[in-house]
């Protein structure tokens, strides 16, 4: 299973040494990483869309986190059967974060930078769509 889970976010170097020895690497050109903070600035604001948490113009204190771990996995299936992608990791936070905390890493490694921008705007974009819940506290 290539999802994790914990309050301290994996080491960026760490993954990347070990997918270069996975069985995957020969055929992986490039690899792309994705690590996702809390910010102070509300999601409403930022996107430009009406959300139930901290509204414009006030300022985030931290959130609380969560996510459906199977449909996580699924996601991460998905994503893995996309042309040319060979290797697909996620680390993902639980629980109360603080500004500036990490919520989640994802690596994925494949053979031509089209194929593998796509895999990881595809895999973020579902796993925040559809599989986080993610409760912002007003600071």
């Amino acid at each position: 299973m290539m999802l994790e889970n914990g309050k301290t976010m994996p080491s960026i170097d760490a993954w990347l040494r070990e997918a270069k020895a996975d069985s995957s690497a020969p055929a992986c050109g490039m690899y792309l990483t994705h690590n996702g903070v809390v910010r102070a600035t509300p999601k409403s604001e930022a996107r430009g869309v009406e959300t139930d948490g901290v509204v414009p113009g006030h300022k985030v204190g931290g959130m609380v986190f969560g996510y459906d771990a199977s449909k996580v996995q699924a996601a991460i299936v998905a994503t893995r059967a996309m042309p040319g992608i060979g290797y697909v990791r996620v680390w993902l936070a639980s629980g109360e974060l603080a500004v500036g905390d990490d919520i989640m890493l994802v690596l994925i490694g494949g053979d031509i930078r089209p194929h593998v921008v796509d895999a990881l705007q595809t895999l973020v974009g579902t796993i925040k769509n559809e599989c986080v819940s993610e409760v912002e506290r007003e600071a």
